[in-house]
């Protein structure tokens, strides 16, 4: 029953205002690409005129989230981006968006990609380098410190001494992490010393506590490596399902004396605390290279809430299109967030999990069918929003 009623309440964001101030949430995530190879890129890019950042912004006008996690949005040490952003973009009516759309609040911090760790971490002989070599080198692949970063805008304050940010925390530090073997040798890819020093959050773990006219909501915002671009010992798939991992992690596990954050505190989530986990997950429950256990840990863990998974009519298009010319998605077509071309063809890899304790009211895909005129503003990005509404 509670399936059905999912099913018949799912709603669409197009031309609406949002849900009802103060009566319910409209929680978000997006993938935006808006970053680039070069340092400061991004500021240039929306210092001019920029298509790409103006269809990313009318998608959020057309939606109209209460809180919206933005994946691979460059991070920088002034907020340059993030204010051109908000202020050349959200705040001005764009074609095919909606009113102008201000946030007062947003959390942002440096990520490990594109950092340098100073050791050989693809194992090819030499530190650093130019290009790829240089971002397989750094704590999490990037060509500067802070591409493929995160923004977290809110229209209700954010509690930012309580924000609890996991970029240093160590993979070993895991129970059980996994090491990743070479396997025609069965010893470790990396030695005991790069090992104990490797960082786990690829970007980062973000706790951000929100004060919502619900109450208080952590915004357990991610971007787990791709688990992809790695050999025969699939380091980045173990990465991918041990960064996924430390969201169960931390559900679960109040007293941990292992889970430490940057702050230097320690232990998981309080057991009554509301929360949503959002990002770009980087693994699909059904498809793809990931380890699809992590995924499907988090969808069925019992503090996270069972709503009848978000769909779109452009992606099972796609996907269908895709089927027809012999790339299968084993997932339901209408399930996927995002087209990732001709080799993988699409795949649900966004997610909006909100925690027990709220109702659901609606969700969906922001990815219209391509004879929508909507369809026009929802090609900035390989990804697409996901939207869940709540009370």
């Amino acid at each position: 029953m509670t399936l059905l009623l999912a099913a018949c309440t799912t709603t669409a964001p197009t031309g609406s205002a949002g849900p009802s101030p103060g009566k319910q949430l409209r929680l978000a995530t997006y993938n935006t690409s808006l970053y680039s190879d070069e340092d400061e890129g991004l500021v240039k890019e929306l210092q001019g005129d920029s298509a790409h950042a103006r269809k990313i912004a009318a998608v959020l006008q057309q939606v109209r989230p209460d809180l919206v996690l933005l994946n691979e949005f460059d991070f920088d040490e002034g907020h340059r981006a993030a204010d051109l952003f908000q202020q050349r973009y959200l705040e001005v009516a764009q074609p095919g968006g909606g009113e102008p759309l201000h946030y007062e609040y947003r959390y942002l911090a440096p990520v490990n990609t594109g950092v340098p760790s100073g050791l050989d971490l693809d194992n090819n002989g030499s530190v650093g380098g130019k290009g790829r070599e240089r971002g397989n080198d750094a704590w999490g692949y990037g060509l500067h410190p802070g591409q493929y970063g995160m923004l977290v805008l809110s229209r209700y304050p954010i509690d930012e001494k309580s924000v609890r940010s996991f970029q240093l925390l160590k993979w070993s530090a895991m129970p059980g992490a996994l090491r990743p073997v070479v396997p025609d040798t069965g010893k470790p890819f990396w030695n005991d010393a790069v090992w104990s020093q490797l960082r786990l959050s690829s970007k980062s773990h973000w706790d951000v506590p929100v004060r919502t006219p619900l109450g208080t909501v952590h915004v357990l915002a991610a971007h787990p490596t791709p688990p992809v671009f790695d050999g025969k010992e699939k380091r980045n798939a173990a990465r991918n399902h041990d960064e996924l991992r430390l969201w169960k992690e931390y559900l679960d596990n109040r007293n941990a004396n292992w889970l430490c954050d940057d702050q230097g505190r320690c232990g998981g989530l309080a057991a009554d605390a509301r929360f949503v986990i959002v990002g770009d997950l980087n693994n699909d429950p059904s498809d793809g290279d990931g380890r699809q256990d992590a995924i499907v840990e988090l969808l069925e863990h019992p503090r996270v809430l069972r709503y009848a998974t978000p769909t779109s009519k452009g992606g099972e298009e796609t996907s269908l299109a895709y089927a027809e010319k012999g790339i299968t998605r084993h997932g339901a077509p209408q399930h996927a967030t995002g087209d990732f071309g001709p080799r993988s063809g699409t795949m649900r890899l966004d997610y909006v999990l909100p925690s027990v304790g709220f109702d659901y009211v609606g969700s969906g895909v922001f990815w219209p069918a391509s004879d929508s005129p909507e369809a026009k503003i929802a090609d900035g990005s390989d990804h697409h929003l996901v939207w869940v509404d709540v009370r």
